[in-house]
């Protein structure tokens, strides 16, 4: 380990375990989540001057101003996860800190899981499966299960026209839906319409598909006056981050059949779910999974790894964040 760059390993990642045998012997790894003590009596036992590198996710550690204050000689911050909103990027710009994200290594697992949340919302899957299970012991007639509505055909509008994105419209035309979006910029290089209002957008759609990241201006972008505007038979899906959403109002919207139902992958105060989706057969759940196959996290663990190669190499990172001004 003697003269290896340090690297403070936070959370630890999900792919964490893969990843320390491919690289432990070009890099000295601190996991302080194997230990009892705060972070900051485990830093001192590492001398945090020599510490340059932070490796994390989403799901661990926030990693904010007073963390990155522990760590005078960082200089480097990889995260596995594709968004953000867990890492102070403006404190990280005003140290020098280059940071890496997952570029868009998961975009088309995250589109997958967004058209599957919505085929099965609509066409009741899970439903329909649990509604097998406890009925068909009473021998109850099969044509009680209530109809579903048809994909094909509908209005869909995406929220964050991005990698992901661009990957569940592409999923979703093949459907025959027909796209619409709003994001921070229109686009130049697609021929969807563009809503500037998230309200408009809504209005005009049957079904709304979040895929923006979450920030100051994103925050509960999903309001009661969206799910009102998108109506009675409307369907959400997220597979951003669960804060886009005003879940107390989606949930009260839900249980006053203002909408017809939702798919969630995230939540607004992960790892808690609202207990009243539970029982409701017009919500499919996920827990944060849209991002989890073997495939992609093998791929982040090389991603990872490369980043960390090319950044103690003096080379170019392989997938920057871009730091707000």
């Amino acid at each position: 380990m003697k003269g290896l760059p340090k690297v403070l390993v936070l959370g630890p990642p999900l792919c964490f375990s893969s990843l320390q045998p491919l690289y432990s012997h070009k890099f000295h790894f601190l996991n302080s989540h194997l230990s009892d003590l705060s972070l900051q009596h485990f830093l001192q036992l590492h001398h945090p001057p020599s510490i340059t590198a932070i490796l994390c996710d989403a799901a661990g550690y926030s990693v904010t101003a007073e963390v990155l204050h522990l760590l005078p000689s960082l200089r480097l911050l990889v995260t596995i996860s594709a968004g953000t909103n867990h890492i102070d990027l403006r404190e990280c710009r005003r140290r020098g800190i280059q940071v890496a994200g997952a570029g868009a290594i998961f975009s088309e697992d995250v589109a997958d899981m967004a058209v599957g949340l919505l085929i099965d919302g609509m066409r009741k899957i899970s439903a329909a499966d649990r509604w097998l299970r406890t009925q068909n012991h009473h021998n109850a007639p099969w044509h009680l299960f209530p109809l579903g509505s048809k994909l094909s055909g509908k209005q869909v509008g995406i929220i964050g026209l991005g990698s992901i994105g661009m990957e569940v419209a592409k999923r979703l035309e093949s459907f025959g839906c027909i796209i619409s979006y709003n994001s921070k910029h229109k686009k130049t290089t697609v021929s969807y319409p563009f809503c500037s209002s998230v309200v408009e957008l809504a209005t005009t759609c049957d079904v709304l598909v979040l895929c923006c990241e979450l920030n100051e201006q994103t925050k509960h972008i999903i309001n009661r006056e969206v799910i009102l505007a998108l109506g009675k038979g409307g369907f959400i899906v997220n597979i951003g981050r669960g804060g886009l959403i005003d879940e107390k109002e989606l949930v009260k919207c839900l249980m006053e059949g203002e909408i017809g139902g939702a798919g969630l992958d995230v939540f607004e105060n992960e790892p808690r779910v609202p207990q009243e989706l539970f029982e409701m057969n017009n919500v499919v759940l996920s827990p944060h999974a849209a991002a989890l196959t073997a495939e992609s996290f093998m791929n982040m663990c090389e991603l990872a790894g490369g980043n960390l190669e090319a950044f103690f190499s003096n080379k170019p990172l392989i997938t920057p964040v871009m730091l707000p001004e």
